[in-house]
C-alpha cells in the first residue's frame, strides 16, 4: 500500500440509488488516489455514509461509536445527518481536500439500566424511549440529579440529545435543540394529569452535567420497553434507568456553518 494513499470508507444500504452512487464515489475518490476499502477499515481518516438517517445510525452503532468522523451523502428521505446530496459529489471531494471543513463533535447519551440482579450499559444518538409493553400506559417516577421532578403516567418518555431533537423527540412535540450544546431533552408520550399522577405536559431541557433518572412503579418493573435508536430492548425487574451525557463522542464533517438552518428550514417548513 502507498503511504500517499489514504483510506476512506464508503458505507452504504442495498437501495438502488445508494448503490450507484457508492460506485461513481468509489471511482472518484480513488481518482484523487484515495483508498476505498472493500471492507470496512478502522485505520481510515473518513466515514462516508450514503442512505438516509437510519443507516447512519446503523453504521454508528455495528462499528460501537468509531473514532472516525463521519459525512453522509443522502439518498433517502429526510437525511439530516445526510447532508450532501449526489450531484455535488464533485464540490464534495474538492473542499475535503482543500480541508475547507470542521469537525463537528456529536454528544452521546448513556444510560445504566439496574435490575433487581444486574446493571447494564447502553449508549445512543438519536433517543432512549421508555414505553410500557403492548402500549400500555405506564407509571413512572422522574428525578433530575435525584431530585423528584414529576409522577409520570402515560405512553412513555423520550431522552433526547440535541441531534435527536429533530427526530422522534420533534415528532412528539419536543423542542429542537443546536447540535453543539450539550443537554439532554426529556419528552413526555401523552402525559396524563390526575390526582394521583402529576405529568409534565412538555417537554424540559436538562443541563448536559446532569443525570436523569426514571423508577417504574414496582408493580411496572416488568412492563418496560426500551428503544434506543429505533431498535427495541427488554430487561425484567428493573428498579431504575439513570441517563447522562456520555464521555464518548463522535464527530462528522461540516463542510457550511448554514447548513443546520437550511436542513432545518427545507426538511420542516
Amino acid at each position: 500500500m502507498s503511504k500517499d494513499k489514504k483510506i476512506i470508507n464508503v458505507i452504504s444500504n442495498l437501495n438502488t440509488d445508494s448503490t450507484k452512487t457508492a460506485e461513481l464515489l468509489t471511482e472518484k475518490l480513488e481518482s484523487k488516489n484515495f483508498i476505498v476499502p472493500k471492507n470496512y477499515s478502522k485505520d481510515a481518516e473518513l466515514n462516508i455514509c450514503i442512505g438516509g438517517d437510519g443507516g447512519f445510525l446503523r453504521t454508528v452503532h455495528e462499528h460501537n461509536f468509531p473514532n472516525i468522523p463521519f459525512v453522509g451523502i443522502n439518498t433517502g428521505h429526510l437525511g439530516f445527518f445526510q447532508e450532501i446530496l449526489p450531484e455535488d459529489i464533485d464540490r464534495f471531494i474538492d473542499k475535503y481536500i482543500k480541508k475547507q471543513y470542521s469537525i463537528e463533535k456529536i454528544f452521546l447519551v448513556e444510560s445504566k439500566i439496574f435490575t433487581k440482579t444486574d446493571c447494564f450499559e447502553l449508549v445512543c444518538v438519536n433517543e432512549f424511549v421508555v414505553k410500557g409493553v403492548a402500549s400500555k400506559v405506564i407509571h413512572l417516577e422522574v428525578y433530575i440529579e435525584s431530585n423528584h421532578l414529576e409522577k409520570f403516567s402515560g405512553d412513555g418518555i423520550i431522552i433526547a440529545t440535541p441531534v435527536g431533537s429533530t427526530a422522534y423527540n420533534f415528532s412528539s412535540g419536543g423542542s429542537i435543540v443546536y447540535p453543539t450544546l450539550k443537554t439532554l431533552q426529556i419528552t413526555p408520550l401523552s402525559p396524563i394529569s390526575s390526582k394521583a399522577y402529576r405529568s409534565l405536559p412538555n417537554s424540559a431541557i436538562i443541563p448536559g452535567d446532569m443525570t436523569i433518572t426514571i423508577k417504574p412503579e414496582y408493580r411496572y418493573e416488568n412492563s418496560i420497553l426500551l428503544n434506543l435508536d429505533g431498535n427495541e430492548r427488554r430487561y425484567d425487574n428493573i428498579t431504575k434507568i439513570d441517563f447522562k451525557i456520555s464521555d464518548m463522542v463522535i464527530s462528522r464533517l461540516n463542510f457550511d456553518r448554514n447548513m443546520y438552518w437550511n436542513n432545518l428550514k427545507t426538511k420542516f417548513l
